[in-house]
């Protein structure tokens, strides 16, 4: 099964994308990854995407389009792919139809996990994390049950992710849009975009996945 899966900053995409590698045996391809994978082997397409990095440069559709074709060539992928962080344009989207056409593979759906974006902004807004062993927390939904102890390890040294701050959440929401908008429409013409409730319960989210997917 090869999917895409959409979401904003804060969706819960990760925790999704985890859960359905384990169910499904697909593999989850960041495109930030695999950029990082590529230039850290070495590869011809590595070394060019590091040169234009190194510049200062955004990494241009084809080369992006050449490393996820790679990939996918891989062993691991036989089985699927859930592809994360691309396409974000329509020109993507197209390139990525023609490049697995040519393969004669093709994507059984595209899954925008949909959430409301003020409730969005407070969830992010308020988590917190213990510095020592990394458990989660939040102002509102989940505090330590001693104040600022943490219940796993004891600790009472407790840190923010720097860009978890309105502003720049409301600006990668902003970004979101801009790039996601405009690719929604391309795949639900061919008949491939569903939309799961990205407010619901982690686990219940996890269940209309599997609906979803399953059907």
């Amino acid at each position: 099964m090869n999917i895409i899966l959409l979401g904003a900053p804060g969706a819960g995409k990760g925790t999704q994308a985890k859960r359905l590698e384990e169910r499904y045996r697909m593999v989850q391809l960041s495109t930030g990854d695999m950029l990082r994978a590529a230039v850290a082997s070495g590869s011809e397409v590595g070394r060019q995407a590091k040169e234009i990095m190194d510049a200062g440069q955004l990494v241009p559709d084809d080369l992006v389009i050449r490393m996820i074709l790679q990939r996918i060539d891989e062993p691991d992928c036989a089985k699927g792919f859930l592809l994360d962080g691309f396409p974000r344009t329509t020109a993507q989207a197209e390139a990525l139809d023609a490049m697995l056409a040519e393969k004669g593979l093709k994507l059984d759906a595209v899954v925008q996990i949909r959430v409301d974006e003020e409730a969005l902004v407070e969830r992010i807004t308020g988590r917190f994390t213990c510095a020592n062993c990394g458990a989660g927390y939040h102002d509102k939904f989940q505090r330590p049950q001693r104040e600022g102890v943490c219940d796993n390890c004891g600790s009472t040294d407790f840190v923010r992710r720097d860009d978890d701050n309105e502003e720049t959440v409301r600006s990668r929401m902003e970004a979101y849009r801009a790039q996601t908008a405009p690719i929604l429409p391309h795949y639900e013409a061919q008949g491939l975009l569903q939309g799961v409730d990205g407010m619901a319960d982690i686990d219940e989210v996890t269940e209309q996945l599997y609906k979803v997917l399953d059907g």
